[in-house]
């Protein structure tokens, strides 16, 4: 019975994530972070949403809760969708309590909850916008105002305050919202044919009906998802009939141009697009609904394979923070917002629970460890909202087309969506780790922790003894009361091309038990047993797809799961006038005091000599007497910007 069996591809069960509090993080990667977001972001941000911050956008969202409340007299102030940020922001204090209690910031969420509770109105309504701006004008521009967005993540900080805490007050105030609203929509007779232009209260319902088992809930999602897109159009209609029309935007802008089981390609507003792929996705599994299934699956694909930076960023037009067409993917003018990039992992974090492959956990990884964490500054108090692979800030602060590429982290924002989604990911790390059923369990990221969990009637520990992703090597022990035989699935991440997986000692042929990204291990395991897993991690040249024009002749570096790029305060300006041999040997060194810790990548390149062309903007030249040797260092595309301003680059020229 201790013999590895091999897993003769039976179907998964019905998955799902480890409870946040089932796990800690050690002195690692991800525990650096959490660390910082509980004692670091969330006061930052609460300061920012209370306009304490001098000089910084004003966010004015919790006044706004007092002054709908009727606690002040004062005017609303901020974007229709306001009080989604704080929302979010106390999604993220829940995620902090559940991982670690604290009473005095649980005494400010309880504060927080106590201002929410007295600006519902007595039908259950709760939005601060029309209740101090339009009160005669509610659901009448659910395309453009964001009513269901904003209940949407309402939603969802009320499950994850429940699950933290166990109070229910805010539970409450939601399930009368949510009840509210499906009185307003749904197929019955009177009600509205309608669904939200920002999808986002889809995926948050079922989560509501998990944690109420509530099948009306449930129902309300999946009517929203089901009604999207068909005709006669719910927009036009709506459009009809009220006296104002804030944006004209196509239909397929936010996603409502067919309806969702027609659509087969990515189009329109990218964070939209991941919400409601997130809310599709969630429907598809709690309802076994194949068709869906099959949707999602062909909608991955394209997002993956035809319209993703190689960071895991998505959406590469300003206009309209948009997909545009697949390979259309331009370095210095992307847009890649971070909500986006966050949207992309939460997306894939359901698609593992839709089906084990491990091409999810790496699309997860590689958003996790690039597109997202590029938002936020070493120190927790700093935003990016757009994302670029390429920055030339003269360019940037003269050119229109570049307008909305800021070239330095911001403190804040007056659209502050991502700041506070991008705590409220962190904070909530650890049930991204591990995926289990009744007998199996998945192990999606590698990070120095201890989960400890029921399975089969008796609890089980894994601890991850790690430095990952710097370090190869990722030690793992299995903890158990009596021997318990279940499946372990351990994902081998596809940038690997040579792993070696042993237990106790034992070398295994993952040719034989390698099942889409896992290896399989369905054994007994005894209390004690040891994993070691090695996952090679040369530095690569990644190369760009030759439909991609704009990284023709190019390569991008990349270690393991991290993107590298080239800063102008380590390789000086005019970072494209770089051009990297084929045959340069690139270096990986550990250095622990460059930006809190990293791994840097050095090596010889060639870059093109000025002094030869004085005053010529033209002239022929021999290009071998044309270049001097420089030695390069490339950094972690995240932690780009957090020591001086300058020049940046992903996409290097590669030579001969």
């Amino acid at each position: 019975m201790n013999n590895v069996k091999k897993n003769k591809s039976k179907k998964s069960e019905k998955l799902s994530s480890i409870n946040i509090a089932n796990i800690r993080f050690n002195n690692g990667f991800w525990n650096q972070r959490i660390q910082q977001v509980q004692n670091e972001v969330i006061p930052y941000q609460w300061k920012a949403l209370n306009d304490q911050i001098p000089d910084v956008k004003k966010s004015h969202a919790i006044e706004n809760f007092r002054i709908a409340s009727g606690i002040v007299d004062s005017k609303f102030y901020g974007k229709v969708f306001q009080d989604s940020d704080v929302a979010k922001w106390l999604e993220a204090v829940s995620y902090s309590l559940e991982y670690k209690k604290n009473l005095e910031l649980e005494n400010i969420a309880d504060e927080v909850i106590d201002l929410i509770v007295k600006a519902q109105q007595s039908d259950g309504y709760l939005n601060t916008y029309f209740t101090v701006v339009k009160p005669g004008k509610k659901w009448t521009n659910v395309r453009d105002c964001h009513e269901l967005y904003c209940a949407g993540h309402m939603i969802e900080a009320a499950v994850a305050y429940y699950h933290a805490t166990r109070k229910r007050k805010l539970l409450d105030v939601i399930c009368k919202l949510a009840d509210h609203i499906d009185s307003i929509f749904g197929p019955e007779e009177g009600k509205k044919k309608g669904y939200p232009g920002h999808p986002e209260i889809e995926l948050a319902l079922v989560k509501l009906f998990k944690v109420t088992k509530n099948e009306k809930y449930l129902k309300l999602s999946k009517f929203f998802i089901d009604e999207r897109g068909q005709q006669p159009h719910f927009f036009d209609i709506e459009a009809a009939e009220k006296s104002e029309n804030f944006n004209l935007f196509d239909y397929s802008y936010n996603q409502s141009h067919l309806s969702v089981r027609k659509q087969s390609n990515t189009v329109g507003h990218a964070v939209r697009a991941m919400y409601l792929y997130c809310g599709i996705t969630d429907i598809a599994i709690e309802t076994s609904d194949e068709e869906l299934r099959d949707k999602c699956k062909r909608l991955w694909e394209n997002v993956t394979k035809q319209q993703m930076y190689v960071t895991g960023g998505i959406g590469s037009s300003a206009h309209n923070e948009a997909f545009t067409f697949d390979y259309d993917l331009p370095n210095d003018t992307a847009y890649a917002e971070t909500c986006a990039a966050i949207g992309l992992v939460f997306w894939a974090h359901r698609m593992l629970h839709l089906e084990i492959n491990g091409k999810y956990a790496d699309i997860m990884e590689r958003a996790l460890y690039n597109g997202v964490l590029s938002g936020i500054s070493l120190d927790g108090k700093k935003y990016f909202y757009v994302n670029p692979l390429e920055v030339w800030p003269e360019s940037c602060d003269k050119r229109y087309d570049k307008k909305h590429i800021v070239t330095t982290r911001q403190q804040w924002f007056g659209c502050a969506c991502c700041p506070p989604n991008i705590a409220r990911l962190i904070a909530s790390i650890g049930k991204y780790v591990y995926s289990k059923g009744n007998n199996e369990v998945y192990l999606h990221l590698y990070t120095d922790s201890i989960a400890e969990f029921n399975l089969l009637d008796q609890k089980v520990t894994i601890t991850q003894n790690t430095n990952y992703p710097w370090d190869e090597e990722v030690n793992i022990s299995i903890n158990c009361e009596r021997p318990i035989e279940f499946t372990f699935g351990i994902r081998i991440p596809g940038w690997c091309q040579n792993a070696v997986l042993s237990i106790n000692g034992k070398v295994l042929d993952l040719d034989t038990i390698l099942e889409q990204g896992y290896v399989k291990i369905d054994r007994l395991w005894n209390d004690d047993d040891r994993v070691k897993l090695f996952l090679s991690m040369p530095v690569e040249r990644m190369h760009a797809n030759p439909k991609l024009r704009n990284n023709s002749g190019k390569i991008a570096i990349q270690r393991g799961s991290v993107i590298y790029c080239l800063e102008e305060v380590d390789n000086g300006t005019n970072l494209p006038n770089i051009v990297l041999p084929a045959g340069s040997e690139l270096n990986a060194e550990y250095d622990k005091k460059l930006l809190g810790g990293v791994v840097t990548i050095t090596g010889d390149a060639l870059k093109t000599d000025m002094t030869l062309w004085k005053e010529d903007l033209y002239k022929p030249i021999d290009i071998e007497y044309n270049t001097e040797k420089i030695k390069i260092k490339a950094v972690p595309y995240y932690a780009w910007n957090n020591r001086k301003p300058g020049e940046m680059l992903v996409w290097i020229r590669e030579g001969c």
